[in-house]
Order: C-alpha cells, then structure tokens, then sequence
C-alpha cells in the first residue's frame, strides 16, 4: 500500500511542480514515446545480458514480492515456535528415534502438519529436518552443527537477493542509458541545424527528456523497488535464522521452553509476540500433538 502511494506521490509532485511552474507537458509526451523505446529497451537488453533466466524470473516474481511484503506474518512467527517446541521437546523426552519418523516423512508427521503455511516453505522444512538428522546421527557439537546451518543459511539468502542486486544494476544503469538517449537526440538536432530557433529548442527539449527520464526511473522507481525487495527478503531470511537460533539453543542442552525463548528474540520487532503470547500459544497445543 506504502508504495503505491509513494508512486502516485512520485509522479504527482514531479510532474505537478514542473506543471505549477509554467513548464508544457506536450514536449515531455512527444518526447516520451521514443526516449522509452531507447531507455527502456536499452535496459531490458542490458538486463537480459548480465542476468540469467532464473534472476530475471525471480526479479518479476519480486516486484509483487516488494509491494506485497514479506509473506511471514505474526502467526507464522508463532507457529514456528510452537514447532520446534514439539521437535525439541519429543527429542529431548523421547529420544531421536521417535524424531525419525517426523523428519523422514514430514508431510505425514503428526506434528509438521498441524502447521500448514509452514509446510509450503520446502526450504524451511528441509532446514528443519536436515539438521535434526545431523543430530540423529551423533552430530552434536553445537559449533559443528551452527557452523553447517550458516553455510545453508547463507546460500539460500545470497540466492534470494540476486533479484534484488540485479534490479539495483539495472537502477545504476539508467542515468547512463538516459545519457544514451540524449545524446542520440542531440545528433538528430545538430542534423538539423538550419531549421528555425523554435524547432531546435523543441528537438533540444525532447532530448534532455532522456536524461531526465533516465535519472527519475532510476532514483524514484526502480532503485527504491530493488531497495525494498532486499528488505523484504532480509525480513524473511530471519524467519530462518530462528530455527538456527532454536535448534543450536536445544544441542546446548537447553529445555525445549528456553530453546524457544532463546528463539522469540530474533523474531523481528513488528511481529514479534511476547513472553506470554507464546507461552498461551505453547499450551494450547494438544497433549497428542
């Protein structure tokens, strides 16, 4: 929502300045269609050359991601929580064999399907079970153990910002491509040299819309898109450093109540619950569970 509302601040109080100041929009309208073709073209072509098809996928994928926010809410949060609560605890009550059949078969696990949206993340679910089958199979160095999550950790966020960083070069490009522009409509105007003072100042004018075009795309819309989709993926990448956070907390020996606790700290502040949201949601969880 904050954003579309920036963009039609954007473009109204641009635009609506250069309006109030006496300024005519036909020479920017004339002018728009071509310098597009030029700035537009030449950025989608420069796109298509340094990226490969996954990123750029991922990039269209990641314009909705950045105006529709990270797909972790409160809840989710909650119920990450209340999962590890149940896998620590039945390790740490029960013993690892009791764990083999959760992790082996997470979709007919008692425990991962009382947590549908949780379910639908592959990442998250393998980064569970994986490392619980770490610890099944005597891996208990909590060193060893954290060392291997980070390395998993770190992959999957640099994979996920790759869109990001290719829509910021692409920001970083349109100034220049803009220039680009310019610069082609300059040598149209000096071709035609001996027309009136009139028709040149118009050519002049149409060619500094490329310039104008390059910067404002660039510094007003997508610069602060691929701006806001890393924070988006950075907001998400938390989600999975709590399962780090949990799991390292329980290999040290921790109660699956503190391992937890330990946990809710790295929850980001706007969703993070409290001590005592938790806690209720801890003990509303069946005793079958």
């Amino acid at each position: 929502m904050f954003q579309i509302i920036g963009i039609v601040l954007l473009f109204g109080l641009v635009f609506g300045s250069y309006i109030m100041s006496g300024g005519k929009m036909e020479v920017i309208m004339h002018a728009v269609p071509h310098e597009m073709m030029a700035i537009g073209g030449a950025g989608v072509a420069s796109f298509l050359i340094s990226n490969s098809i996954g990123v750029v996928k991922g990039s269209l994928g990641g314009l909705g991601k950045a105006f529709a926010g990270p797909k972790w809410k409160a809840s989710d949060y909650r119920d990450l929580l209340s999962l590890l609560f149940l896998l620590t605890k039945t390790m740490k009550s029960k013993g690892v064999i009791a764990l083999e059949s959760h992790i082996e078969k997470p979709a007919d696990s008692a425990i991962f399907s009382r947590f549908p949206r949780i379910m639908k993340d592959h990442f998250a679910v393998d980064f569970i079970c994986d490392t619980l089958r770490m610890m099944t199979m005597n891996l208990e160095d909590p060193h060893q153990v954290e060392d291997a999550m980070e390395k998993q950790l770190e992959k999957h966020h640099h994979e996920h910002l790759e869109p990001a960083h290719a829509l910021q070069n692409l920001a970083d490009a349109l100034p220049a491509l803009g220039i680009v522009a310019a610069v082609l409509g300059v040598i149209k105007t000096m071709g035609s040299i001996t027309e009136p003072p009139a028709v040149l100042g118009g050519m002049i004018g149409g060619a500094l819309v490329g310039t104008f075009l390059g910067v404002f795309l660039a510094y007003g819309l997508v610069g602060p898109l691929a701006s806001r989709l890393k924070a988006v993926v950075d907001e998400e990448g938390a989600f999975y450093r709590i399962i780090q956070s949990v799991l390292v907390a329980h290999l040290h020996g921790n109660a699956a109540q503190i391992s937890v606790e330990i946990g809710r700290g790295s929850v980001p502040s706007a969703a993070q619950p409290s001590f005592l949201e938790l806690e209720e949601a801890l003990s509303n969880i069946p005793n079958e569970a």
